[in-house]
This record gives C-alpha cells, sequence and structure tokens, in this order.
C-alpha cells in the first residue's frame, strides 16, 4: 500500500479519537497526518511527509488549540437558551425538595427539585440554579 493511504488511515483513526474527546489533540495531530499524506502523495520521500506532519501537528496544538478552546467556553453573558438559566437566581413559588417544587426564573416559572435529597427551600426564598434537567430546574 502507498505510504499516503496509511496517512489516510492515522488520520481518521485520529478524528475518530477526537470525536470521542473534548481535549482538542487528536484533531489536530489528524490534520497534521493529513500534511504528511499530502506530502506523500506528490513524492515527497518520507523525511519530508515526517516533518511536514511534525510541523503542522505542532502549529495547530501551540496556535490554533487555545484560540479554539477559549471558543468553546462560552461566556456567561453570551449564554443562551437552557444555558443562560444556569447560575441564576430563582424565587421558590411552591415548596422545592428533592422531588418537586416550583420557581420563577427571570420571569418564567419553572418546576424544580433541590439537589440536596434532605433539603427544603419555603415559598419567597431564593435559590440558585445549577443545572436544567428536561424542563426542571435543579437548585440549590
Amino acid at each position: 500500500m502507498d505510504a499516503w493511504v496509511w496517512w489516510i488511515v492515522f488520520a481518521l483513526v485520529l478524528g475518530i479519537v477526537e470525536t470521542q474527546t473534548t481535549v482538542l489533540v487528536a484533531g489536530m495531530i489528524g490534520i497534521g497526518a493529513l500534511a504528511g499524506a499530502a506530502t506523500a502523495a506528490l513524492g515527497a520521500p518520507p523525511a519530508a511527509q515526517v516533518g511536514a506532519f511534525a510541523v503542522l501537528s505542532a502549529l495547530l496544538l501551540l496556535v490554533a488549540r487555545p484560540i479554539a478552546r477559549r471558543h468553546l467556553r462560552t461566556p456567561t453573558q453570551l449564554r443562551t437558551g437552557i444555558q443562560a438559566l444556569i447560575g441564576q437566581d430563582a424565587i421558590v413559588l411552591e415548596r422545592v425538595d428533592h422531588r418537586s417544587g416550583r420557581v420563577k426564573i427571570g420571569g418564567e416559572v419553572w418546576s424544580a427539585r433541590h439537589m440536596n435529597p434532605d433539603a427544603v427551600v419555603n415559598v419567597g426564598d431564593t435559590v440558585q440554579v445549577l443545572s436544567i434537567d428536561g424542563a426542571t430546574a435543579l437548585v440549590a
């Protein structure tokens, strides 16, 4: 089999690994493997193939990865939908315990459950939204 095929197989394996993780390393190295495949397809010697692979992988890891990681974390001010509710304060409208309750978050009424199985929050108290599970706010 030609060398460029092995580079493509290597890139595909790294692409699959990247889909199973969120560390943005395997994908960057996989793109470097595509550079190795391109140089192999052009008939370059193995040293040039490995060089292209190493240089592009290093550049992507040192330059592109930090930029991509910054874009993965959306600042609180830019969150939308249910992600915007996480961290918000909510007013208890009906007693909230580990099984049920109702809260008002930013003008909307949500069903709610307390994260602590032993906790009970009474009407009028303020809680913080920790996460959203379907149509239920998990609070503490």
